[in-house]
């Protein structure tokens, strides 16, 4: 028996790195402006662009006694809901990050960017 190496030709050795931004916020409709700010800012620069995906609404619940002393039945409850929505750059190139990290979004987004292979 011969032992024959498969060796990858140019087309299947393209470097499929992408940038996954994550953006979450409180409100969203803020989130969504700023999402599109990033979509646009792809589409202008000439990427590939994957998304924008929503992922689920983390709901964080808290509750609290009315009152300190008497009426302990007595409880209100409070809970944050956080947004959160990620979009894909298929090989962005250093310009495409230089403009991301430009980008002046509204106060109250939280944006993290990851680079996976």
């Amino acid at each position: 028996m011969s032992a024959t190496k498969k060796t990858k030709s140019s087309a299947e050795k393209t470097d499929n790195s992408k940038l996954r931004v994550r953006v979450q916020a409180y409100e969203p409709n803020i989130l969504d402006l700023s999402v599109k700010q990033i979509v646009e800012t792809g589409i202008r620069l000439n990427v590939e662009i994957v998304g924008p995906v929503n992922l689920p609404t983390k709901i964080k619940k808290y509750t609290v006694n009315r009152a300190p002393f008497v009426f302990k039945t007595a409880r209100e409850q409070f809970e944050m809901r956080i947004h959160t929505r990620f979009v894909d750059i298929i090989n962005p190139s250093q310009q495409v990050v230089e403009a991301l990290s430009n980008l002046d979004l509204p106060a109250g987004v939280s944006v993290e960017a990851q680079i996976r292979s």
